[in-house]
């Protein structure tokens, strides 16, 4: 009991710390924790930690290396975007100048904390805290065109969550188990005019089936809404204008997956991910398609205590290009009407969410029967956006590059 107080502290600490990330599958993290990150992001029918089970599949608690004991799980993430913008205005009259700049936003650390313990032998018990998603962009004095006279400021947004999430899990059979998480988030977004913060609760659910080799399993995410007062005036005179308010919506997501474990050396998982973008809130009024999101992984362990780890994920960027639109209109956002140039900049530059393509690579070693070392990394490839207004008087382009490096220790008690 004691050692469980500890843990459970920690995880209170772990809460307090700040969390942003930036974009991958849309705006959310392709996994939580070293080895989910190391495996392309999979862990939906086989997590090997407690908090890629509770991330991925609360069923997933009763079975895995954790099981049938305790652990806890700490981790940070140190996550690099490399986020570069270019507004392209000459064409408007009289004739304005194009600015192109890299964003100014620093690296940042995503922390995870988990621990996962028997309550009896078919019931457990888990909980997390984890960075989940989030982007961000900060043109400060990088160019005429970032800057809009009618804001006073510099193009900048971020977007960050935090997920609180208790898990119960219960094997209904020796190979069929089912799962229950009630997350409450943290979301705070800030368009310039300083972070408008909200929290807000959904439901995961998850069922996993084991036979023989296979583990088959699968998860549900409830969409979560946040509603963020008084973030934006969306370009509009400050002096004249009041803040607005906007909600962002979590998107509802299914979650299947597939493992095949033939023996304890090795294992390869393949997960697909459904995120309904388009009729989340926010994100439909800036035009975000629905996203399939593919990933593979594979752990290999040549000695028992050594584990070798590689995946990809992939997902189509979920913002669409809009070639063509007229900058003489403007576009209603929740209410308000938005001048199409600055919701078409605020779109693309300043939410590039566009990487597709992950490459993931990790390590892991147990260093004793208690004390387990994992590291992974992860690159995602460059992506490109531009469009261009009607006629072509002004041209909007976007690239984004990742990568991270994520560290974790787990203790099994």
């Amino acid at each position: 009991m004691k050692k469980v107080i500890v843990v459970l502290t920690f995880l209170a600490l772990g809460l307090m710390l700040p969390s942003v990330s930036s974009a991958t599958n849309g705006d959310s993290l392709i996994g939580i924790g070293p080895i989910s990150r190391a495996m392309g992001g999979v862990g939906v029918a086989a997590p090997q930690d407690g908090i890629s089970a509770v991330f991925a599949n609360p069923a997933a608690m009763c079975f895995g290396p954790y099981c049938p004991g305790s652990e806890a799980v700490f981790a940070g993430t140190f996550f690099d975007a490399k986020i570069t913008g270019t507004i392209d205005a000459r064409g408007f009259p009289p004739p304005y100048t194009i600015s192109k700049a890299t964003s100014r936003m620093k690296p940042f650390v995503v922390p995870a904390i988990a621990i996962t313990s028997p309550i009896t032998p078919k019931l457990r018990f888990a909980i997390g805290a984890y960075g989940v998603s989030g982007m961000g962009v900060d043109y400060k004095d990088k160019g005429a065109m970032f800057y809009n006279t009618n804001t006073n400021g510099y193009l900048f947004t971020k977007l960050e969550i935090m997920k609180f999430a208790p898990n119960l899990a219960y094997m209904i059979t020796s190979n069929f188990s089912v799962g229950v998480s009630l997350s409450v988030d943290y979301a705070n977004l800030d368009l310039g005019a300083g972070g408008a913060h909200d929290y807000t609760m959904g439901v995961q659910v998850g069922a996993l089936y084991h036979r023989g080799p296979f583990n088959f399993g699968f998860s549900y995410i409830t969409p979560q809404n946040s509603k963020h007062e008084k973030v934006s005036t969306f370009g509009k005179d400050p002096d004249t204008n009041p803040l607005e308010d906007l909600e962002l919506e979590a998107p509802q997501t299914f979650i299947f997956g597939v493992s095949f474990e033939p023996n304890s050396r090795f294992l390869i998982e393949f997960d697909t991910r459904w995120y309904n973008w388009a009729d989340a809130k926010g994100y439909e009024d800036f035009d975000w398609d629905n996203q399939w999101v593919f990933a593979i992984g594979a752990q290999f362990k040549p000695i028992p205590r050594l584990a070798l780890r590689a995946g990809f994920n992939y997902g189509k960027n979920p913002v669409n290009e809009h070639n063509g639109w007229d900058p003489n209109k403007t576009t209603d956002v929740q209410g308000v009407n938005v001048d199409n140039f600055n919701y078409e900049v605020l779109r693309i530059v300043g939410f590039p969410a566009i990487a597709e393509k992950h490459l993931t690579l990790g390590i892991g070693f147990d260093l004793t029967n208690k004390i387990v070392l994992n590291l992974s990394y992860m690159h995602a490839f460059e992506e490109k956006i531009k469009e261009a207004s009607l006629g072509g008087a002004a041209k909007l382009e976007a690239t984004n590059e990742e990568d991270s490096f994520t560290f974790g220790i787990t203790w099994r008690f």
